[in-house]
């Protein structure tokens, strides 16, 4: 049975009440949640009969020996017998944990139990969180890499940069399974989608694009990355941190900020300087940091995508309002054109590990954003229609990006990534595409 998932409102952070004593309605309806009945999000349940002595002796000892022999012959048959295949680890360390930072791996639990809930509720992958005391990335590193015989792929989630960074790298290099920083690659490939019909829709080029990045964080860098990839120049991005404008020669400017330095003779020197002219703005650092004054200047048909959460740094109406010609998107459910991750990790890694996959590479992540760019550009059925209250939907300026409870994203972005996988020569058990669809599109309901 799939964990029914029931979506709570994101609240402020906790207060009291006017008495002092009591928590908010809205805080105490999480706290609930989470606590009554079995405590937290999860379950493991058999996938087997376990209702006889005989179903048991099968289960374990003394049949269970039989699949450990043929597994110690060919180790590749541990996709055969056991639920390594479809099992993912979302990992943390919780240094970075949402908008809540550094609360340590026990208080990230509720989270990496909430990501396991939507990767078996939007792709059915089996999930074990992973929450694990090392701040240090070394030690980081050797805990997750050991993991390797229990697990099918591995979700990097809510560790802090630059360690996240080297965790990643590391275990792409030692592990022979897809390794996938969320907090980096989830977000590049929605707003890379989002970039793409944003393009159509406002009748521009890649390669012409003056692009503004407010942030300079693991998002931001992966964001750039993959957008460099559909076509945006290098030397047309300013990235702004804390401290301003990155530039050559400025203090505070590491090994991963660098590629995006501009030379230090720029003469702009704020975000109001940098988004005059500017045909695309995409903030991915804290709400409120964007004026309606500092857009007015940006190019004809802009692009905002104000992505921090719960608030953004521009809010959607203020935004449109200052600015009717732009192409808005938030990382909120409540407007439109939500840049959201759920859009990627469930149905990426279910590509990936339907085909065995070694890696999850820039060309399975390139398919992903132009999976999802080609559906928003289809029919929206009116089921998913009346599960956003009957808001009628069609590709345009309001509609970029596939809603996350449209059906459809599960067969069209997994047999994208599977067939990437193929293509450049990391999947190990290769699909027929035309089947493996179908039966996506079965297993969605479709």
């Amino acid at each position: 049975m799939e964990p029914k998932v029931v979506p709570i409102k994101k609240s402020s952070p906790p207060t009291v009440s006017d008495a002092g004593t009591e928590p908010v309605p809205e805080r105490q309806a999480a706290l609930d949640y989470h606590a009554h009945g079995r405590p937290g999000k999860l379950e493991v349940v058999p996938t087997k009969p376990v209702t006889t002595q005989h179903d048991l002796s099968l289960a374990y000892s003394p049949g269970v020996a039989e699949p450990c022999r043929e597994i110690h012959r060919d180790r590749s048959m541990v996709g055969r017998y056991t639920g390594r295949r479809n099992l993912v680890a979302v990992v943390s360390n919780g240094t970075a944990v949402l908008g809540l930072g550094d609360i340590g791996p026990y208080a990230a639990k509720p989270v990496m139990e909430g990501k396991a809930v939507l990767f078996k509720r939007f792709a059915d992958i089996d999930v074990f969180d992973i929450e694990v005391d090392a701040k240090d990335p070394e030690r980081l590193i050797e805990t997750v890499a050991a993991l390797e015989p229990t697990f099918g792929g591995i979700n990097l989630e809510d560790i802090k940069a630059p360690e996240c960074f080297i965790v990643e790298k590391a275990l792409k290099m030692r592990m022979a399974i897809p390794v996938f920083h969320d907090d980096q690659h989830g977000t590049a490939i929605i707003s890379a989608a989002a970039l793409l019909n944003g393009l159509t829709l406002q009748q521009r080029k890649a390669e012409e694009l003056q692009v503004v990045c407010v942030g300079a964080g693991a998002s931001a860098i992966a964001c750039m990355d993959l957008w460099i990839k559909i076509g945006v120049r290098r030397e047309n991005i300013t990235m702004l941190d804390s401290r301003g404008i990155i530039r050559d020669g400025r203090a505070g400017v590491g090994p991963y900020k660098a590629p995006f330095a501009r030379p230090a003779d720029d003469p702009r020197r704020t975000l109001a300087d940098a988004l005059k002219g500017a045909d695309v703005l995409i903030g991915l650092s804290s709400g409120g940091s964007v004026s309606t004054e500092m857009i007015m200047p940006m190019a004809e048909r802009p692009m905002i995508f104000a992505l921090a959460n719960p608030d953004p740094e521009i809010p959607y109406d203020d935004a449109l309002a200052a600015r009717p010609d732009a192409i808005v998107a938030t990382g909120r459910s409540d407007f439109p054109n939500q840049v959201n991750n759920v859009l990627g990790f469930p149905f990426i890694f279910r590509g990936a590990l339907d085909v065995a996959a070694t890696s999850i590479n820039e060309a399975m992540k390139l398919a992903a954003a132009h999976a999802l760019a080609d559906l928003a550009r289809e029919p929206v059925p009116s089921e998913v229609e009346a599960a956003y209250g009957g808001e009628k939907l069609a590709f345009g300026p309001g509609y970029i990006i596939p809603k996350p409870f449209d059906a459809r994203v599960l067969p069209w972005v997994s047999s994208a990534v599977a067939a990437a996988a193929m293509e450049t020569g990391v999947a190990q058990e290769p699909v027929d595409l035309e089947q493996y669809r179908e039966r996506l599109s079965r297993k969605a309901g479709l």
